[in-house]
């Protein structure tokens, strides 16, 4: 019963604004993690700002059981298409 009221209360609840904080902490660990993957990007900070431009993460609040509070997604540039196997 619980759970179901905690669904329908997510489900007529406005998405909240992200706040500034959450924000600058995703964006911290984002870079952090380009920057490991990519190591060209480790000393060069204008490129890894550009990297992190072309991600196009959408912030958003979790709408779903077990999601976290503030969810980023990413959101591919248009013409670029996943491919489906």
């Amino acid at each position: 019963m619980k759970s179901v009221f905690h669904l329908l209360k997510r489900a007529f609840s406005h998405e909240e604004e992200i706040h500034p904080v959450d924000r600058g902490m995703a964006k911290y660990w984002i870079k952090q993690r380009l920057a490991a993957v990519f190591p060209q990007l480790r000393k060069n900070p204008a490129e890894l700002e550009r990297a992190y431009q072309a991600l196009s993460l959408e912030p958003r609040q979790g709408r779903h059981e077990g999601e976290a509070d503030t969810v980023f997604e990413a959101v591919l540039p248009e013409g670029h298409e996943l491919e489906q196997n």
